[in-house]
């Protein structure tokens, strides 16, 4: 991600970059991590790590809202986003879906919530 968005940085204003992250290797959170610090403030997510990508086999899903979040909110980064709530959200569509969630936060916390 360092050597892709210096790159991209030399041609293109950093305002007017995003990133969209997979987690297929388990290496979205620290990709997005690489680029906040390279200055990109729009990265998209998707809630309980739902979706994927038809062109890739094997790809898992994209990077879990609910994991982006409590990233953020350890970093102290201001979000506007009430993670309780959208737990709850993931909770409600995996359960619709019948599937579990892909979010490592959303499943430790839910564990947490369960024990309390």
């Amino acid at each position: 991600m360092d050597k892709l968005l210096r790159a991209l940085k030399a041609s293109i204003p950093v305002e007017k970059l995003a990133v969209h992250c997979h987690d297929t290797y388990g290496q979205s959170l620290a990709n997005i991590l690489v680029a906040l610090e390279h200055g990109v403030r729009v990265v998209d997510s998707s809630i309980a790590g739902l979706g994927g990508c038809p062109y890739a086999p094997g790809a898992s899903g994209n990077v879990a809202t609910e994991d982006l979040v409590y990233m953020l909110n350890g970093l102290g980064v201001k979000t506007n986003v009430d993670l309780d709530k959208l737990l709850d959200i993931g909770q409600f569509i995996c359960k619709q879906l019948d599937r579990p969630t892909a979010s490592r936060a959303a499943q430790a916390l839910y564990c947490k919530v369960k024990r309390t």
